[in-house]
């Protein structure tokens, strides 16, 4: 009996260790990023950010960033990109960053037009606790297709599979499903839009560790208008080793 009590009692602590961590928000209230890096509001004066009840999926609030103004030109010292989010910097939390592989599901609505040479950022995902990040992107073309950037390392787009015919819709909620794995000989990532294979690329940096992210408004500063709603964004640390 005491031997099937141990079984049991193991079997139970495995269980509980297997428990994949996550990461949720509604975009209900400003709490959800206490301890976090948030962009101030009015940022260059060109753009801003806020819980909105405009457009909602799920709850009373979304988070909405939005533009107003071009910026300068960014340069080699000053970046000068659109910014309007809160960060996610996991490895600020009790358990520290999440280990990958991490599944990612966020639901966005956009308005925006992207002219030539233009992009839109729907996520910036990192591997570093730093300031400067090292990021893997996940991108809107002028072309109006979801695609990786930074793959498999900085300053690159080399992919694996990259659709050429799933555009994105604008005005409509539409759920993203990013894969991600830091590993500098194994890594990958894999993107979704509507559970439809768009983007699939190596990642070649990181230690097996999802440490910061951003979402909301991310543009180059050449933009001078657009919209973007955020909501019900889940991230799930990977169960295994």
């Amino acid at each position: 009996m005491r031997q099937l009590l141990f079984v049991l009692l193991s079997l139970l602590a495995t269980a509980i260790q297997a428990q994949p961590r996550v990461f949720s928000t509604s975009f209900e209230q400003v709490s959800d990023f206490d301890g976090f890096y948030i962009v101030p509001q009015n940022d260059k004066e060109t753009s801003s950010h806020e819980l909105s009840e405009e457009q909602v999926r799920s709850g009373r609030s979304a988070h909405k960033g939005w533009m107003f103004g071009a910026n300068r030109p960014s340069s080699f010292w000053q970046n000068n990109n659109h910014r309007a989010y809160p960060t996610i910097q996991l490895y600020k939390l009790a358990g520290g960053a999440f280990r990958t592989p991490v599944n990612i599901e966020l639901w966005v609505w956009l308005d925006m037009e992207i002219r030539p040479g233009e992009w839109f950022s729907f996520a910036t995902l990192d591997h570093t606790t730093r300031d400067t990040w090292d990021p893997v992107l996940v991108n809107l073309s002028d072309k109006g297709i979801v695609h990786l950037m930074h793959v498999p390392v900085n300053g690159r787009s080399d992919y694996s599979f990259q659709t050429e015919t799933v555009r994105f819709p604008m005005r409509e909620w539409v759920k993203l499903t990013v894969e991600l794995h830091f590993d500098p000989e194994n890594g990958y990532a894999k993107v979704w839009q509507n559970d439809v294979l768009v983007s699939v690329a190596p990642v070649r940096r990181g230690r097996g560790l999802f440490t910061q992210a951003h979402f909301g408004l991310y543009a180059p500063p050449s933009m001078t208008s657009g919209v973007v709603f955020n909501d019900d964004l889940v991230i799930t640390e990977a169960t295994g080793p």
